[in-house]
């Protein structure tokens, strides 16, 4: 039988409650099955973009992505599975970050090291997909498919331009002489200044990315050079040659070729398929019931929170995205309230705050990391785990916890204030839209559609100062011995330039810094659960959300009813223009390609942001790799 790790055991009794279990049993195909004494090699398919966490409890619902932490724990199992000789990766259209090819392949490499043979498998293979390879015994190629190594490329899309020529200008200030946000907006080209900190990033990826082939591909430097000049587009034949993959043949053909290295043997199912409880179709009550009700979430048992910290930091509740698509943004609102779950409940022992953000909202950062700091003080140690980036706002939330881990790939630093708002006097004059402005008070005037003034831009930039000074604090206060002029003013770095700069701790992934808490707190291997924080939602709620019916407008403050309640909502909630920009995605992402698309997003998001909130604390999205 296949034996669970105890981390992996402590996840599925996690999730046993609200009905998600994963199976994580090996079964024979064909009619073998492990009774004949055959030995298995395992199965985990990643098909798309893995998810963060899972996103709805409800019998109704579809399974949804993968989660990291799912790929990670079938991966484990595996690796304390007596039958299995071997794991098979298969990537069926993956989307990978480097950093999530880097944080699986960790977890490959702890396998291999118990004895275990890894293969990957795929039809075709990209810059990240030939990292996690590079982490396997043996990277093997559908016959007739393609691989493509050109080189690390990231674009970055500049709409001063755009926005003076429909008569609107970016009337921005920021603080920190590297930070990035606000160039694409008031600029038409970058700064020296942003040029330096994005080509010194650029340079540590694409080091990264070849020390890791090389490594692992046994390759010198002029041998990787040769490869990635034939494999800027390449068939699998001619990546063989030049040594990025091992084997080229057609899928039937893998069982016998398999077999060659361990003879006979059963093959296991995909380890991330999940049990489905279906409901009583026949019964139209049952069915309502079960859309509507909540199912039980919460510990049973000693259990490590994962608190997930994954899209744009907002002031008020947490969104899932648009109907037609776009990324979700972190609610202050929503994250406080589980940390009050957190912080209550006497079974959860400890938090790993998994960040995978950019930043976004100054006052929602430091109400979050208030929180942290709250949990921390009530006894329970509050680690963090950085996923693809913690930048600005992101960062600002991971200095509130005891120890920060990193993979070589995560993006960190960004420690910076951007602010402003959108002058669109002269779009009104262009649309022959005569303004009439009236005000009373001595600053009413600050949000007009006209420039600021050089006193108003004089009182944002004190303004904002006193936000950067209170983020540097943060920092210095948080890591013990930092050197503030080295990475501070917007800087960013890689994993591994960060724990030398003292902004990170350790390399690892979500598994390591849970594994590392677990020990640090004296809890048995096994002897605990490990669960996600907020909890997901009911397929109800994920509905309201999505089609932005939950009473929240983007176009008008609402008080919350919480004891850190009285914060605006931000314009990243369900409904008005954010959600009006949801709508575009499909169109947009078709005709531009979805990397470029975000590129363009991501600001348009930032300045409907900035209609709530004069000051964020927000890092451009511009790396994307081909």
């Amino acid at each position: 039988m296949l034996m669970l790790s105890p981390r992996v055991r402590g996840f599925a009794l996690a999730m046993l409650r609200p009905g998600i279990l994963a199976l994580l049993v090996v079964l024979a195909v064909s009619g073998r099955s492990l009774a004949d004494g055959k030995p298995t090699i395992a199965v985990v398919e990643i098909e798309g973009k893995l998810a963060s966490r899972a996103k709805v409890l409800s019998p109704l619902a579809p399974a949804g992505p993968a989660t990291m932490a799912r790929v990670t724990d079938a991966i484990a199992g595996v690796g304390q599975d007596r039958e299995a000789v071997g794991l098979l990766i298969r990537l069926r259209e993956a989307e990978l970050s480097l950093a999530e090819a880097e944080e699986i392949g960790r977890a490959v490499r702890a396998i291999r090291d118990q004895g275990k043979k890894v293969y990957l498998y795929a039809y075709s293979l990209g810059t990240p997909d030939l990292v996690l390879g590079s982490f396997a015994d043996e990277v093997i190629v559908q016959a007739g498919g393609a691989v493509s190594l050109p080189g690390l490329y990231a674009e970055e899309i500049y709409l001063a331009d755009a926005l003076s020529w429909v008569g609107v200008r970016a009337d921005m200030v920021q603080v920190g002489d590297y930070k990035g946000a606000a160039e694409e907006l008031v600029n038409s080209k970058p700064s020296a200044e942003w040029s330096q900190n994005i080509d010194a990033l650029l340079d540590s990826i694409y080091a990264r990315v070849r020390a890791q082939l090389k490594q692992g591909r046994k390759l010198d430097d002029a041998g990787l050079d040769r490869a990635m000049e034939t494999a800027w587009s390449a068939t699998a034949e001619d990546a063989r040659r030049v040594g990025l993959v091992d084997t080229v043949l057609d899928l039937p053909d893998l069982t016998a070729h398999l077999e060659k290295a361990h003879g006979e043997f059963a093959w296991g199912d995909n380890l991330l398929d999940a049990e489905e409880r279906a409901p009583d179709v026949s019964n139209p009550f049952a069915i309502i019931r079960a859309l509507l009700e909540k199912p039980d979430y919460g510990p049973a048992r000693p259990t490590i929170a994962v608190l997930h910290i994954d899209g744009a930091i907002v002031d008020g509740e947490s969104t899932e995205g648009g109907i037609l698509g776009g990324e979700g943004s972190v609610g202050s609102l929503t994250i406080r309230r589980a940390l009050s779950e957190i912080e209550r409940d006497d079974l959860i022992k400890g938090v790993i705050v998994r960040i995978d953000s950019p930043g976004g909202s100054a006052i929602a950062s430091e109400v979050i990391w208030q929180g942290l700091r709250r949990v921390a003080e009530k006894g329970k140690p509050v680690w963090a785990s950085v996923g693809g980036m913690a930048a600005s706002g992101g960062y600002y939330v991971a200095v509130g916890a005891g120890k920060i881990y990193v993979t070589p790939a995560s993006i960190v630093g960004s420690i910076g204030v951007v602010g402003g708002k959108m002058a669109t006097e002269g779009l009104f004059k262009t649309l022959r839209l005569n303004v009439v402005s009236r005000a009373r008070g001595p600053r009413a005037d600050m949000e007009s559609s006209a420039p600021w003034s050089d006193e108003q831009r004089g009182l944002v930039r004190a303004k904002m100062k006193e936000t950067y000074d209170l983020f540097a604090s943060r920092v210095a206060a948080g890591r013990k011995g930092i050197d503030l002029s080295k990475t501070a003013e917007g800087r960013l770095f890689t994993g591994e330039r960060a724990i030398d700069l003292k902004m990170a701790d350790a390399l690892g992934g979500l598994d390591d810094a849970v594994g590392d808490l677990a020990m640090h707190m004296g809890l048995e291997v096994g002897d605990y659960d490990v669960m996600d924080y907020p909890a997901p939602m009911t397929l109800a709620e994920m509905l309201q959300s999505l089609m932005g019916t939950s009473g929240v407008s983007a176009s008008a403050p609402r008080v919350g009813a919480t004891a850190w309640g009285g914060l605006r909502q931000a314009a990243g909630a369900p409904g008005g223009s954010a959600a009006a920009l949801d709508g575009l995605d499909a169109l947009a992402s078709e005709a531009l390609g979805s990397a470029r698309w975000r590129a363009i997003r991501e600001p348009l998001r930032a300045l409907m942001q900035l209609r709530r909130e004069p000051v964020l604390l927000a890092s451009p999205r511009i790396v994307f790799v081909r």
